[in-house]
């Protein structure tokens, strides 16, 4: 990165991501300060003492609340939006929740960072979001279409998107559960041992993040290209390298859950550009001439698929294995 001597803000800074952008960044002379916004007052307690830098500043606040994000966007460059409600259950029962935090704490987000000359804003987004099914992916999906929305009308502030699947070992994941159950000598438990998920590390979610601060113009979503595994091939491969043999019971897809997951959709793979890791998929330029979106059609549409943990290259077990080998709770 060409960045130096700037100063970040990360909304939900003490979550997986924000932690892994911090350690990325802390120790490099791309910023010179590094705000972390949460509304958690404990994490950021345990992560001050943890790092004790003076290096990063400690905002407490709520995305919900502007009169709270505003102040904390002043002398900011940068902006990596992580700050969002991720839970699928918990948003399934407290849909309007995810609204308030995922949809108007993006824009709330958004707007403070205009109005205070942010240079570049990248907000987080989740695979659920494409062809959402539940309410965090169709909070997330109207989150990308309001990051989108506000990009239209800034003339001094970059707003952009990633959109990631499953970060191996992150917060709230698979993996973590099945090393608990390992350890507790109970039964590993799977939805469907066919379901498939994308393997992505954190160390490259962050450089998904970092692509998308170097080439992301106005509205643009960045997707990185992954491999994926069958919930079952993980879940042996957690067990051969723990050497266990517990037994591996399958409880059946919960509500809201997805056989496979989708990064781009059909319709985005129209317009997306490959660029080598990643895809680029510009934001829609129609302006509001109606006709362009009910009059006119495309005959490329139905050539092409969507991009998917079921289409794109698949790890066996030993290959699951491989890439395990590299996450810290494995070492």
């Amino acid at each position: 990165m060409k960045i130096k001597n700037k100063t970040l803000l990360i909304t939900g800074g003490t979550g997986s991501f924000g932690t892994a952008v911090l350690n990325r960044f802390l120790h490099t002379d791309h910023f010179k300060e590094i705000r972390i916004f949460s509304r958690d007052e404990k994490k950021q307690d345990d992560m001050r003492n943890f790092y004790r830098n003076d290096k990063i500043k400690y905002y407490i606040g709520d995305v919900r609340d502007y009169t709270s994000v505003e102040p904390a966007t002043r002398g900011v460059d940068y902006v990596f939006h992580a700050a969002a409600l991720k839970q699928v259950p918990s948003c399934e029962f407290f849909p309007m929740q995810a609204v308030k935090t995922n949809v108007e704490g993006t824009q709330n987000v958004v707007r403070a960072a205009s109005s205070n000359g942010v240079k570049k804003v990248i907000c987080l987004s989740t695979d659920k979001a494409a062809y959402p099914i539940n309410a965090m992916g169709i909070s997330k999906a109207m989150m990308e279409k309001v990051a989108v929305a506000e990009s239209r009308n800034l003339k001094n502030t970059v707003v952009c998107l990633t959109r990631y699947g499953n970060v191996m070992a992150s917060r709230g994941s698979v993996i973590p559960l099945f090393l608990d159950q390992i350890e507790k000598g109970q039964e590993i438990t799977i939805t469907d041992p066919t379901m498939t998920r994308f393997l992505m590390s954190l160390d490259e979610a962050v450089e998904l993040v970092l692509f998308a601060f170097e080439h992301g113009n106005p509205g643009d979503l960045f997707v990185n290209k992954a491999p994926s595994s069958t919930i079952g091939d993980l879940a042996r491969a957690v067990l051969d390298l723990k050497n266990a043999d517990n037994a591996i019971r399958i409880i059946g897809t919960r509500h809201g859950e997805k056989l496979y997951e989708t990064l781009c959709t059909r319709e985005e793979m129209i317009k997306a550009e490959d660029m080598g890791d990643f895809y680029r998929i510009p934001a829609d330029n129609r302006d509001l001439n109606y006709a362009q979106y009910f009059s006119e059609g495309s005959e490329i549409l139905p050539e092409l698929v969507d991009y998917n943990s079921h289409n794109t290259k698949r790890e066996d077990v030993e290959g699951v294995k491989k890439l395990l080998k590299n996450l810290e709770l494995f070492n």
